[in-house]
Protein backbone atom coordinates (compact mmCIF):
# COMPACT_ATOMS: atom_id res chain seq x y z
CA UNK A 1 0.00 0.00 0.00
CA UNK A 2 1.39 3.34 -0.96
CA UNK A 3 -0.21 5.35 1.85
CA UNK A 4 -2.09 5.05 5.14
CA UNK A 5 -5.45 5.96 3.58
CA UNK A 6 -5.22 2.85 1.39
CA UNK A 7 -4.69 0.73 4.51
CA UNK A 8 -7.86 2.25 5.99
CA UNK A 9 -9.76 1.51 2.78
CA UNK A 10 -8.53 -2.09 2.71
CA UNK A 11 -9.38 -2.84 6.33
CA UNK A 12 -12.80 -1.20 6.18
CA UNK A 13 -13.67 -3.03 2.96
CA UNK A 14 -12.77 -6.26 4.77
CA UNK A 15 -15.16 -5.19 7.53
CA UNK A 16 -17.90 -4.65 4.97
CA UNK A 17 -17.29 -8.08 3.44
CA UNK A 18 -17.46 -9.55 6.97
CA UNK A 19 -21.02 -8.26 7.33
CA UNK A 20 -20.34 -5.28 9.58
CA UNK A 21 -23.20 -2.84 10.15
CA UNK A 22 -21.04 -0.51 12.24
CA UNK A 23 -17.44 0.53 11.67
CA UNK A 24 -15.48 2.87 13.95
CA UNK A 25 -12.30 4.53 12.69
CA UNK A 26 -10.15 6.13 15.41
CA UNK A 27 -7.16 8.25 14.43
CA UNK A 28 -5.16 9.30 17.47
CA UNK A 29 -2.25 11.66 16.77
CA UNK A 30 0.16 11.95 19.68
CA UNK A 31 3.78 12.97 19.97
CA UNK A 32 5.27 11.76 16.69
CA UNK A 33 2.94 8.78 16.27
CA UNK A 34 -0.43 7.94 14.81
CA UNK A 35 -2.53 5.19 16.36
CA UNK A 36 -5.05 3.97 13.81
CA UNK A 37 -7.81 1.70 15.13
CA UNK A 38 -10.59 0.21 13.02
CA UNK A 39 -13.31 -1.63 14.91
CA UNK A 40 -16.26 -3.46 13.37
CA UNK A 41 -19.18 -5.63 14.42
CA UNK A 42 -18.76 -8.08 11.54
CA UNK A 43 -18.66 -11.87 11.76
CA UNK A 44 -15.26 -11.90 13.50
CA UNK A 45 -12.59 -14.59 13.37
CA UNK A 46 -11.62 -17.48 15.59
CA UNK A 47 -8.22 -17.51 17.32
CA UNK A 48 -6.70 -19.87 14.73
CA UNK A 49 -7.63 -17.51 11.90
CA UNK A 50 -6.29 -14.48 13.79
CA UNK A 51 -2.92 -16.26 14.11
CA UNK A 52 -2.74 -16.53 10.30
CA UNK A 53 -3.82 -13.02 9.24
CA UNK A 54 -0.26 -11.73 8.80
CA UNK A 55 0.71 -14.65 6.53
CA UNK A 56 0.59 -13.34 2.96
CA UNK A 57 -0.34 -16.80 1.69
CA UNK A 58 -3.45 -16.93 3.85
CA UNK A 59 -6.81 -15.53 2.82
CA UNK A 60 -10.39 -16.46 3.50
CA UNK A 61 -11.33 -15.41 -0.02
CA UNK A 62 -11.92 -18.01 -2.68
CA UNK A 63 -11.16 -15.67 -5.60
CA UNK A 64 -7.41 -15.53 -4.98
CA UNK A 65 -4.72 -17.37 -3.06
CA UNK A 66 -3.00 -14.50 -1.26
CA UNK A 67 -4.05 -11.85 1.23
CA UNK A 68 -1.65 -8.93 1.36
CA UNK A 69 -3.57 -6.17 3.19
CA UNK A 70 -2.66 -6.99 6.79
CA UNK A 71 0.88 -8.22 5.99
CA UNK A 72 1.58 -4.89 4.21
CA UNK A 73 0.02 -2.95 7.10
CA UNK A 74 2.27 -4.81 9.55
CA UNK A 75 5.36 -4.25 7.40
CA UNK A 76 4.64 -0.53 6.97
CA UNK A 77 3.99 -0.01 10.69
CA UNK A 78 6.99 -2.03 11.87
CA UNK A 79 9.41 -0.32 9.50
CA UNK A 80 8.66 2.90 11.41
CA UNK A 81 9.12 1.27 14.81
CA UNK A 82 5.36 0.84 15.20
CA UNK A 83 3.16 -2.19 15.77
CA UNK A 84 -0.02 -3.88 14.57
CA UNK A 85 -2.48 -5.87 16.65
CA UNK A 86 -5.58 -7.77 15.57
CA UNK A 87 -8.24 -8.84 18.06
CA UNK A 88 -11.32 -10.74 16.98
CA UNK A 89 -14.04 -13.00 18.24
CA UNK A 90 -16.58 -14.92 16.17
CA UNK A 91 -19.94 -13.16 16.17
CA UNK A 92 -18.55 -10.05 17.86
CA UNK A 93 -16.31 -8.41 15.26
CA UNK A 94 -12.71 -7.41 14.78
CA UNK A 95 -10.40 -4.65 15.98
CA UNK A 96 -7.26 -3.76 14.02
CA UNK A 97 -4.86 -1.33 15.70
CA UNK A 98 -1.74 -0.02 14.00
CA UNK A 99 0.78 2.46 15.34
CA UNK A 100 3.00 4.41 12.96
CA UNK A 101 5.88 6.66 13.95
CA UNK A 102 4.95 9.32 11.40
CA UNK A 103 8.24 11.22 11.69
CA UNK A 104 10.23 8.11 10.79
CA UNK A 105 11.91 8.35 7.40
CA UNK A 106 10.36 5.04 6.31
CA UNK A 107 6.76 5.98 7.16
CA UNK A 108 4.50 5.86 4.13
CA UNK A 109 2.61 9.11 3.44
CA UNK A 110 -0.79 9.55 5.08
CA UNK A 111 -2.51 10.05 1.72
CA UNK A 112 -5.94 11.63 1.43
CA UNK A 113 -7.54 10.07 4.50
CA UNK A 114 -10.46 12.53 4.40
CA UNK A 115 -11.35 11.55 0.82
CA UNK A 116 -11.03 7.85 1.64
CA UNK A 117 -13.33 8.13 4.67
CA UNK A 118 -15.84 10.21 2.69
CA UNK A 119 -15.83 7.57 -0.06
CA UNK A 120 -16.43 4.80 2.46
CA UNK A 121 -19.32 6.66 4.13
CA UNK A 122 -21.05 7.58 0.87
CA UNK A 123 -20.25 4.26 -0.81
CA UNK A 124 -21.76 2.18 2.00
CA UNK A 125 -24.89 4.10 3.05
CA UNK A 126 -26.30 1.16 5.04
CA UNK A 127 -23.31 1.01 7.38
CA UNK A 128 -23.02 3.30 10.37
CA UNK A 129 -19.56 4.81 10.36
CA UNK A 130 -18.13 6.67 13.31
CA UNK A 131 -14.99 8.67 12.70
CA UNK A 132 -13.00 9.95 15.67
CA UNK A 133 -9.89 12.09 15.33
CA UNK A 134 -7.79 13.06 18.34
CA UNK A 135 -4.91 15.52 18.22
CA UNK A 136 -3.07 17.51 20.84
CA UNK A 137 -5.21 20.49 19.79
CA UNK A 138 -8.50 18.70 20.44
CA UNK A 139 -10.77 16.00 19.16
CA UNK A 140 -13.50 15.57 16.57
CA UNK A 141 -16.18 12.92 16.11
CA UNK A 142 -18.85 12.39 13.48
CA UNK A 143 -21.09 9.51 12.53
CA UNK A 144 -22.90 8.69 9.33
CA UNK A 145 -26.13 8.60 11.37
CA UNK A 146 -25.59 12.26 12.33
CA UNK A 147 -24.85 13.13 8.72
CA UNK A 148 -28.05 11.41 7.56
CA UNK A 149 -30.11 13.33 10.14
CA UNK A 150 -28.77 16.65 8.86
CA UNK A 151 -29.31 15.67 5.22
CA UNK A 152 -32.96 14.81 5.82
CA UNK A 153 -34.16 13.56 2.40
CA UNK A 154 -30.86 13.84 0.53
CA UNK A 155 -29.23 10.40 0.16
CA UNK A 156 -25.81 10.05 1.77
CA UNK A 157 -24.62 8.54 -1.52
CA UNK A 158 -25.18 11.84 -3.40
CA UNK A 159 -21.92 13.12 -4.96
CA UNK A 160 -22.27 16.56 -3.33
CA UNK A 161 -22.55 14.87 0.06
CA UNK A 162 -19.22 13.16 -0.63
CA UNK A 163 -17.60 16.54 -1.29
CA UNK A 164 -19.18 18.00 1.87
CA UNK A 165 -17.97 15.12 4.07
CA UNK A 166 -14.50 15.15 2.51
CA UNK A 167 -14.11 18.90 3.10
CA UNK A 168 -15.39 18.63 6.67
CA UNK A 169 -12.98 15.79 7.49
CA UNK A 170 -10.06 17.48 5.72
CA UNK A 171 -10.26 20.33 8.22
CA UNK A 172 -10.07 17.89 11.14
CA UNK A 173 -7.54 15.35 9.87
Amino acid sequence: MKDLSMHILDIVENSVKAGATEVVVDLNHHDDALDMTIRDNGCGMDSETVKKVFDSYFTSRTTRKVGLGLPFLKMNAEQTGGTVRVESEPGKGTVVTATFVITHIDCVPQGDIAATLALLITGHPDINFRIRVTKTTGSFEISSEEIKEVLDDVPVSHPKVNVFIRNMLKEEI
